[in-house]
């Protein structure tokens, strides 16, 4: 039996329809503090289970539906790490390569190495623009307000992004820091398609959604389409005195590229990680190294590790952008799950009240599942 076959078989053997009210009540909760929906999935020791809250559509008061497909922002950045990694271990890569071998036109700094872009510790200013401690901001492509609406379906060619980045003035020596920054995994494409001669998206098929069988996942390119069945994300935002609501379902993501720019499941984001942290899809020393974070941050080599309020510890990468947010964590052997998406609505959030309601809603639903699942 094939890994594909064989996952399928596992989860139809633990799928469950049973109640769980106490993970219903947290969806309600999200959703009351100014999302417009969630759908949620989780595997532990009881079964699977999927929910949802809310309504997929303003106006509606359908929710969204528990297999909808969403846009899964930077939590691509753990599929394109794996794909590097496989190619690692393909032996076409060196994670301690530098990456100027491999992309001599960009006149990089030759100490920034593959293992750099994927742990941002390469120093690199994020394309998507930078925050600094000091509180001060420098701005990159645009990403919000009216600016990010009209540029809906504009087309970013990845070289443009680094290319960007590379007229700004590096964070930090390379290997001396850690800074998450996008043009790390823009670069990280680049790599893989200089290297392999096929596309990411191809070689992300060929590597990962073929052999898991992740039928509901898309490296969409340009292509601004999502496919159905799915919720609807929402944008709001302040321009010229006025309060706007732009539905941003369809949008070109060429701006974000590798670092997030893919659509997936939840279902297929619970396939994909729980059969990374089994050690079913890397070699352990690269599943070690993939999972040693640095010591700053916390962040391995495309995901985070996180220690729980009980102590454990779980493996993990979010991800998000305006209108769509997603979770992806897991136990680390695999054996428990938590993936879902949120969207937001029309609800009288700022930024930063946005990024803390979702920050809030992490830390409910983590502690609900790898926490508290004990004492139910």
């Amino acid at each position: 039996m094939s890994l594909t076959e064989t996952r399928q078989t596992e989860t139809r053997r633990t799928e469950t329809r049973r109640p769980r009210p106490e993970l219903q009540q947290v969806l309600e909760e999200i959703v009351d503090s100014g999302f417009a929906g969630i759908q949620v999935r989780v595997h532990d020791d009881r079964g699977a289970w999927t929910g949802s809250a809310g309504v997929s559509r303003l106006g509606s008061s359908t929710p969204p539906p528990v297999d909808g497909r969403f846009r899964i922002g930077s939590t691509t950045k753990t599929f394109t790490a794996t794909v590097v990694l496989l190619l690692v271990a393909e032996g076409r890569i060196g994670l301690d390569d530098p990456v100027d071998d491999v992309l001599p036109g960009f006149g990089l700094d030759r100490r920034i190495t593959v293992r750099m872009l994927l742990q941002h510790t390469s120093g690199l200013f994020s394309h998507t623009g930078e925050y600094y401690e000091d509180g001060t901001t420098a701005p990159g492509i645009p990403w919000q307000g009216q600016e990010y609406v009209d540029k809906q379906f504009h087309s970013y060619r990845p070289e443009e992004l680094v290319r960007l980045a590379l007229s700004k003035p590096a964070r930090f020596e390379p290997g001396t820091d850690w800074s998450y920054s996008n043009t790390n995994y823009v670069l990280a494409k680049l790599l893989v398609e200089e290297v392999t001669g096929r596309s990411l998206g191809e070689e992300t098929r060929r590597l990962l959604i073929g052999p898991l069988g992740m039928s509901g996942t898309v490296a969409p390119g340009t292509s601004p389409e999502l496919p159905e069945p799915h919720a609807h994300g929402y944008y709001r935002y302040e321009h010229a005195g006025q309060w706007k609501v732009a539905d941003v379902t369809r949008f070109n993501v060429s701006w974000i590229s590798a670092a997030g720019d893919m659509i997936s499941t939840t279902e297929d984001l619970h396939t994909f990680f729980s059969a990374l942290m089994g050690g079913e899809v890397l070699p352990a020393p690269l599943l070690d190294e993939m999972r040693t974070p640095h010591p700053k941050s916390g962040y391995g080599l495309g995901l985070f590790a996180q220690e729980t309020d009980g102590g454990g510890t779980v493996f993990h990468h979010n991800g998000g952008f305006f209108g769509w947010a997603a979770l992806m964590y897991a136990t680390p052997d695999g054996g428990t799950t938590l993936t879902a998406s949120l969207t937001s609505g029309d609800a009288e959030l700022d930024f930063a009240a946005t990024a803390a309601a979702f920050q809030r809603a992490q830390q409910r639903l983590v502690a609900e599942v790898f926490t508290n699942s004990a004492d139910h």
